[in-house]
């Protein structure tokens, strides 16, 4: 190509219209924002200064909570149903809005605060957030008796980065948190569940939260005070394995995350459920009856696989943003869940035995 040095690279480009890397590879996967040349030898993607009023456009939708499957519309259909579809997101928005100010100020009223500071300084409301991600992945008190280390979360600090996870063996996640500063040598600990959403539980409010590892364990400093950590001593399954070794994605899902949710809830929990996808509808059946179609962005053959939805809808309530990304490699395969508005935190959920999937 002879005018690539007219174009700018994917991070000179997120830089310039404020969105992230991560956002610009899932735009591109989503066919909203593909990148005006890929390097067949490198797979760099590189943005034209044309595409910049497109790229700005797509994070003020998505900065206003609107549905991908919705801002596609905007970004591309008819000025007429461009406007009923942001003034009806505009009345949800406001509905959801005040509902959402009362319950927070409930909560908030309950909350303690405080300050902190160690060795391993993390945002104390990040921390909190971690904790209430990966800690539904925790195994059940019936599984925790056979398998102690199932009913703990490992955490590994290391220079750049601290990770929780947590998994079941039916589903794993991974929450990555960037610390504002770390000194010594990288480490990992397990901590029970019940003792870390404790933790949480006043972390929420603080600036920043201090955990202190050496020979004599772990602790927590702050407001002038410090406490033991307890921790277990186990070996926690090798995450990493299982995430180098997942196939290719052959299928991508991209749909409106509450409802997917609400259509999961609405089949109940009477076995498995169900996910059919086609080029622009997600359907939801139970017992081969369809629940909900849904309106998706469907990339790859089209795919039916089955959940559990006790192990789906936990999934789906960690996430964040309005969208969810389902990877799916095969129907017996882990299918990656997550969204383009947090790269930080992965979750892998296995799928159930169910109908063959039809390509």
């Amino acid at each position: 190509m002879d005018d690539t040095d007219a174009l700018m690279s994917i991070g000179a480009f997120a830089r310039r219209v404020g969105l992230a890397p991560s956002a610009l590879r899932f735009y591109d996967d989503c066919d909203v924002l593909h990148p005006a040349y890929v390097d067949d030898a490198t797979g760099y993607r590189y943005y034209s200064p044309d595409q910049e009023d497109r790229a700005v456009l797509v994070r003020r939708l998505r900065e206003a909570g609107m549905p991908l499957t919705d801002a596609s519309v905007v970004l591309d259909g008819t000025r007429e149903v461009a406007l009923a579809i942001l003034e009806e997101h505009a009345r949800r928005a406001r509905e959801t809005a005040a509902s959402a100010q009362s319950a927070i100020e409930e909560i908030l009223s309950g909350l303690p605060s405080g300050a902190h500071r160690v060795t391993v300084r993390l945002d104390g409301a990040e921390l909190a957030s971690a904790v209430r991600q990966v800690a539904p992945a925790v195994a059940s008190a019936s599984a925790r008796e056979e398998f102690p280390v199932l009913g703990c979360v490992l955490i590994e600090v290391e220079r750049q980065e601290v990770r929780l996870v947590a998994t079941d063996r039916y589903r794993l996640a991974v929450r990555a948190l960037r610390p504002s500063s770390v000194e010594g040598d990288p480490c990992h600990f397990l901590v029970g569940v019940a003792e870390l959403k404790n933790i949480a539980s006043q972390a929420i409010r603080l600036p920043d939260i201090g955990i202190e590892v050496d020979r004599q364990g772990v602790r927590l400093h702050g407001a002038g005070a410090s406490r033991d950590l307890p921790t277990v001593d186990e070996t926690f399954p090798d995450y990493r394995m299982m995430l180098d070794n997942l196939p290719t994605a052959r299928h991508r899902i991209i749909a409106d995350r509450t409802a997917v949710r609400q259509a999961i809830a609405a089949a109940g929990h009477d076995g498995p459920l169900t996910l059919s996808a086609d080029e622009q509808h997600l359907t939801v059946a139970s017992r081969g009856q369809a629940v909900s179609t849904l309106a998706a962005i469907c990339t790859g053959p089209p795919v039916r696989i089955a959940f559990d939805p006790g192990v789906l809808l936990p999934a789906l309530d960690a996430g964040v943003g309005p969208d969810v990304l389902l990877r799916i490699s095969s129907p017996t395969q882990p299918v990656v869940v997550r969204s383009a508005d947090q790269g930080s935190f992965t979750t892998l959920v296995m799928p159930v035995p169910g109908e063959p999937a039809g390509e």
